[in-house]
């Protein structure tokens, strides 16, 4: 298909498939025990992610104050982790793909207990720089991991909601970081550090948890059907085969990521600078709105996840992008208690819009590199998007100083830095996601080899699929 053709496709492909979805709850009975198990074992593993990711959003201003810097400094916590992410994910995305998700899951919390203990003992900026460097490496390895883990053996008919459900998983660790950091923080001697030593004790449960299960059933079955799939050399040939069959579309995935990545990073990284610089949010109210931004985005994305099964992926993702962009004026600009509604619903449509993620990188990604393609697409999105929150607050800090609190402390019109930015973020996702091609209900095959070198090709199994 021609350039031109495939442009000129884009409206028609949009038309909703309308599949009749039915119950979810009976979608999600459709599971068997083992299923249930790598999909839980997974989410937890993604959860406590996000969890040890966002205790530096939390603590910029104690940290700042802790190592003498500008909060502007310390969002370089930040970026370096969403910088070195894309090392991790190719490293233990490869990993994943030649050895099975077992242990290098396990690995990967082994080293979130290491440097969250670690964190927690900085004492220099340039430590805790360093040891949120080596994090973005762990963090990146297991994006890809968890999803193949959770996704790759569920049946197709509730792939929708447990793809909802597993974004879900993001939402939750910043609530879980949000409550945590309340009750940590400033309330004992130590300030900000026992927030990161608490980070290190659930990834022991998960990783006793996931030594008693068995490798996933596709990638056994794709290991039981090659004898010849054991060997270093026949693996990189068989990567060089799909990256080369793919890379159109490995491309579009990675930009697709960044953009979302700057959406989600940009309205959620610095937003709590935000609200206590800028409006003087007592800890208090800073936690509600947090914690009602986070159960409106975990609620988003289960049911818009779920909704795209009716939709299809490329428009549901559009419409609750916009639908976001509606909402970030009263998201930015109303510092009343009206801000945590804003929260809840831009939220919603936010994390909604992302809902739909996992299993569209999945349905797009070749079976035979399907950790290393998605986590890889993922983290260089996250590679892209890594400036969010030190450009947003570089610009307030350097175009919109205001007036300066009774203490003498400075404050900064963050608001118009992050909506604007926000504005563009949603414009270019909806963009995206119109170009980009739909493969909603494609069967993800556990024989590796199947789906090189054909899939482009030819026509799949479900009308409303598309070549790419």
């Amino acid at each position: 298909m021609g350039v031109g053709e495939y442009l000129a496709t884009r409206f028609s492909s949009l038309k909703p498939p309308m599949t009749p979805v039915g119950n979810p709850f009976k979608q999600l009975r459709l599971l068997n025990g083992e299923q249930w198990n790598f999909f839980a074992v997974a989410w937890c593993g993604w959860v406590w992610d996000a969890f040890d990711f966002f205790t530096v959003s939390m603590t910029i201003t104690q940290l700042a104050k802790d190592f003498g810097k500008k909060n502007s400094d310390i969002t370089w916590g930040i970026t370096l982790v969403l910088m070195l992410r894309s090392i991790g994910s190719f490293i233990f995305g490869l990993w994943s793909d030649r050895s099975g998700r077992k242990w290098p899951f396990i690995f990967n919390n082994i080293l979130f207990i290491v440097l969250e203990l670690a964190t927690g003992f900085c004492k220099t900026y340039e430590q805790f720089l360093a040891c949120r460097a080596l994090f973005g490496i762990a963090m990146g390895g297991l994006y890809g991991n968890a999803v193949s883990t959770a996704l790759e053996d569920s049946p197709p008919e509730a792939r929708g909601i447990l793809s909802g459900l597993f974004q879900a998983g993001y939402p939750a660790g910043y609530l879980l970081a949000t409550a945590f950091s309340r009750a940590l923080v400033d309330t004992t001697p130590h300030g900000w550090r026992p927030l990161f030593w608490f980070g290190a004790c659930p990834p022991v449960l998960i990783i006793i948890w996931r030594m008693m299960m068995p490798e996933n059933r596709s990638w056994r079955e794709r290991e039981s059907a090659s004898a010849t799939r054991t060997t270093a050399s026949s693996f990189l040939r068989e990567a060089r085969t799909a990256v080369t069959t793919y890379w159109k579309t490995i491309i579009y995935m990675v930009v697709l990521m960044a953009g979302f990545n700057f959406m989600a990073h940009g309205s959620q990284d610095f937003y709590p600078t935000m609200l206590i610089n800028q409006y003087q949010f007592t800890p208090n109210r800073l936690t509600v709105v947090q914690i009602m931004a986070n159960l409106g985005a975990m609620s988003g994305a289960v049911t818009v996840g779920h909704l795209s099964e009716v939709f299809g992926r490329r428009l549901t993702i559009m419409v609750s992008c916009f639908l976001g962009g509606v909402l970030l004026y009263p998201y930015t600009f109303v510092s009343s208690n009206a801000v945590i509604a804003s929260a809840f619903f831009l939220q919603f449509f936010m994390q909604g819009a992302f809902g739909v993620v996992p299993t569209y990188l999945i349905e797009l990604s070749p079976d035979a590199l399907r950790a290393f393609i998605v986590g890889t697409a993922y983290q260089l999105g996250n590679l892209a998007s890594s400036p969010a929150a030190t450009i947003q607050a570089t610009i307030g800090e350097k175009y919109y100083p205001l007036s300066p609190t009774a203490k003498g402390v400075k404050r900064y019109d963050y608001a118009i830095v992050i909506c604007a930015f926000l504005g563009a973020c949603f414009a270019l996702v909806i963009i995206l996601a119109f170009l980009g091609p739909e493969k909603k209900g494609r069967e993800l095959r556990g024989v590796a080899g199947d789906d090189l070198g054909d899939m482009p090709e030819k026509e799949l199994s479900s009308s409303h699929q598309e070549k790419v």
